[in-house]
């Protein structure tokens, strides 16, 4: 018996110590993670000081069922639309998720757009947009972006700079912070886990769900409509 308890003891010991290194090992990552990407992250006035930017990518976020923006989303959309009237870049690429035909982030992305008044055809959206690891290797093979700002709130920009950067996409970040947003907490613990996973998958580069032929930011953006949707303008 005593031989038992000493092997639970043991055993309860080892997985704590491995959960601190574990753990340790996490918040090495994450303050790695802040530390490349930080400098990358501009004031809209600097960013629109840019020279060369191939596009602003305007990461997807939740959509309610009425088709409207989440506050997150609305706030990432203002700031992709105010960069782009300053002269930031010349087309705006709005990468989200369009899995499922009832769900369409890119769609509701891009009315938004149209309606601030942007031309249709300055505006790209990648359907498969399901990450954000996805949307950086995206943009960079599918839409042949080499130079890009991204547009987020700060707390997920670290993560999505230090991807591109690392995917070697020369990226520059604005945040998009309007405002405090409920559940904010929440976010920030599960983004140290993000970018942790996000930080192997820039050395592993796995495939993202859906590859495709190649759609040049520098032409037409109704090329990526995909005749379901009819945009009011």
């Amino acid at each position: 018996m005593k031989r038992l308890f000493k092997l639970i003891k043991g055993i309860i010991v080892l997985v704590l110590i491995l959960g601190v290194l574990v753990a340790g090992g996490a918040f090495v990552v994450n303050a790695y993670v802040k530390e490349v990407a930080s400098p990358h992250i501009l004031t809209p006035e600097a960013a629109a000081e840019l020279e060369g930017v191939d596009c602003i990518l305007v990461l997807g976020c939740l959509v309610h069922s009425d088709g409207e923006p989440s506050d997150m989303l609305h706030d990432r959309l203002q700031r992709g639309v105010e960069l782009h009237k300053a002269g930031a870049a010349p087309k705006l690429l709005m990468s989200g998720d369009h899995g499922q035909d009832d769900y369409d982030e890119v769609a509701a992305m891009k009315q938004f757009a149209i309606t601030e008044g942007i031309a249709s055809e300055d505006i790209f959206m990648d359907h498969a947009g399901f990450s954000t690891y996805e949307s950086i290797i995206r943009a960079r093979d599918v839409f042949q972006a080499k130079k890009i700002i991204i547009v987020t709130q700060e707390y997920h920009l670290y993560r999505a700079l230090y991807l591109a950067q690392k995917l070697g996409v020369e990226a520059y970040g604005v945040a998009s912070d309007y405002r405090s947003y409920s559940g904010q907490g929440g976010r920030e613990m599960r983004e140290i886990l993000a970018r942790v996973k996000d930080f192997a998958f820039s050395y592993l580069e796995p495939e993202p769900t859906y590859g495709g032929e190649a759609i040049p930011i520098s032409g037409n953006g109704d090329l990526t409509n995909d005749g379901k949707v009819e945009f009011v303008y």
